[in-house]
């Protein structure tokens, strides 16, 4: 049963048309898919009671501003991260840690440089990192965790976003 390469042709032109029809009917999304909102109060709550520092989350975010990640890991320097995107698709983490703060802010910043600017936010100083990815601004603070506001989004929302952020 010899095949011949004309019927491998006509075999393969067949499968050709087929995935052809196939592919143009089946529904095609090229655009991003749409990010659903986290309810981040109860795991927030958690965190706060089983941190050692005071666990900060923020309060008055534009509404347009959704939570999309949050998570707590008190076996991994109690970090608790709580990641969100803005109206204008941006991404802002807020990053906590009682791990090395040389080691967490690389991680954190993904890489991000300290530069020499500073400012101030509800009273305490802030450093600004600069990176490829990630921008941030980061508060080394005195009760053994470093905070780290970072993201793709601008230093005025990484700001705002310090800004809005509570720990009661």
């Amino acid at each position: 049963m010899q095949k011949s390469a004309r019927d491998m042709i006509l075999s393969l032109g067949l499968i050709g048309l087929v995935s052809g029809v196939v592919w143009l009917f089946l529904p095609h999304d090229d655009s991003d898919p749409e990010l659903k909102r986290v309810d981040y109060r109860v795991e927030l709550l958690t965190a706060r009671r089983a941190a050692s520092y005071p666990v900060a989350a923020p309060e008055g975010l534009p509404k347009a501003w959704k939570a999309t990640s949050v998570r707590y890991r008190g076996e991994e320097g109690e970090a608790w991260h709580l990641g969100f995107h803005t109206a204008e698709g941006e991404y802002i983490g807020v990053e906590q840690s009682t791990r090395k703060p040389v080691l967490f802010i690389e991680e954190a910043t993904q890489g991000a440089e300290k530069t020499d600017v500073t400012q101030k936010i509800n009273g305490q100083t802030w450093t600004r990192y600069d990176g490829d990815h990630y921008d941030a601004l980061v508060l080394q603070g005195k009760d053994g965790a470093t905070t780290v506001v970072t993201g793709t989004a601008p230093f005025g929302q990484l700001t705002k976003m310090a800004q809005a952020l509570r720990t009661e």
